[in-house]
């Protein structure tokens, strides 16, 4: 992939790198690959719905739902107003597994392992409750913004 100076004037920007570090940057060919499809990564919102809930001390019910852009950040309009930092925590690497389906042109919608639950083990585990939450990828327009 040629990188054109405007991208490399962003990157420089938004990452605050000097020119030394962007060259760094730049001569590693996976960072090339990985810019090369990120277009398609920042059209997509990553959604987290709950899908079960007992106990929650949160709050949390069945249909309440968690965004993310492309790129893992939380979408903190969208989301509800308080999430559970033990729900959050286990997010992650459903997120990092849906940008490497991404990234290898594979439809992330078919992760087979689709679903994440709080660290709470619930009642009958001897925790207070838990969620369990089910993540999927659509288009950032299809999703009406706040």
């Amino acid at each position: 992939m040629e990188i054109n100076e405007e991208l490399k004037e962003s990157l420089m920007e938004r990452m605050d790198y000097s020119s030394e570090e962007l060259d760094t940057f730049l001569n590693n060919p996976r960072n090339k690959k990985v810019l090369a499809k990120s277009l398609n990564l920042l059209g997509k919102t990553i959604i987290f719905e709950v899908v079960e809930s007992h106990g929650c001390n949160t709050l949390h019910k069945v249909g309440d739902k968690f965004y993310f852009d492309g790129a893992g950040n939380l979408l903190t309009k969208l989301s509800p107003k308080k999430i559970c930092i033990y729900a959050l925590a286990e997010l992650d690497k459903l997120i990092f597994a849906s940008n490497e389906l991404l990234y290898a042109g594979v439809d992330p919608n078919e992760i087979v392992f689709d679903k994440a639950s709080c660290f709470d083990v619930g009642l009958k585990c001897g925790g207070w409750g838990q969620i369990i939450m089910k993540i999927s990828v659509v288009e950032r327009e299809s999703i009406e913004h706040v």
